[in-house]
């Protein structure tokens, strides 16, 4: 075959390889030995406007770990926010693709309006969220850039997320409510979500397990 042969079979590898990444399969919620199935109950309201913060409420009475496909859930705290999305960032070949396929960097407050978030330069790698500024300094005090924004890993419920998920694009705004959760793999690993908007580094991001998500 020729070059241009090789370019396309290549071209469309590639296509294959994005659209499953922004499709992925879903492991549903079940009983295992000694767990409850999950029904996904929705904890608490939405925050009035992506210009609060997350809203964060204990877990009620009768939420227990569930089972997810080869892992044991626990259910942390009732989580909702609005938000803008200030980067997207998917997996497929890292530890944690199989249940968190895809990472937002979401912003709320101050961190939600592009008058201050499009004057950083924003990525997302290796599970983590980066921003950084030019020699004008940044747009807002840099805590309040932490306690304004954050890396979150996102754990589909369903069919119905995933698919809401795999159509998100940065500057939108979402709205999400689920659960921040511990996630135990069966060779004994621990995902912890973080429980504070304060918090930065290793162990910071939200591991969230998302019953609604809406983007407009």
């Amino acid at each position: 075959m020729n070059r241009w042969t090789w370019l396309l079979i290549a071209g469309a590898l590639a296509a294959l390889l994005w659209a499953a990444g922004r499709h992925p399969d879903v492991a549903s919620p079940s009983a295992a030995p000694g767990l409850p199935a999950f029904d996904c109950r929705l904890p608490g309201p939405l925050p009035a406007s992506e210009l609060e913060p997350p809203l964060q409420g204990p877990v009620p009475e009768g939420v227990g770990d569930f089972q997810l496909g080869d892992y044991r859930v626990r259910p942390l705290a009732g989580f909702s926010l609005q938000a803008r999305v200030l980067g997207r960032e998917d997996y497929r070949f890292d530890r944690g693709a199989a249940i968190s396929p895809t990472d937002l960097a979401l912003g709320w407050g101050r961190m939600s309006d592009p008058a201050f978030y499009s004057r950083l330069d924003l990525w997302q790698s290796g599970r983590w969220y980066r921003y950084r500024w030019g020699n004008e300094g940044p747009p807002l005090p840099e805590e309040e850039i932490v306690r304004s924004s954050a890396n979150m890993h996102l754990v589909p419920a369903n069919s119905t997320v995933a698919s809401a998920l795999s159509r998100i694009e940065p500057d939108q705004r979402v709205r999400l409510r689920g659960w921040l959760v511990e996630v135990q793999g069966q060779d004994g690993s621990v995902w912890r979500s973080s429980l504070s908007r304060n918090d930065t580094g290793d162990g910071a991001c939200e591991l969230i397990y998302v019953c609604e998500l809406s983007a407009e």
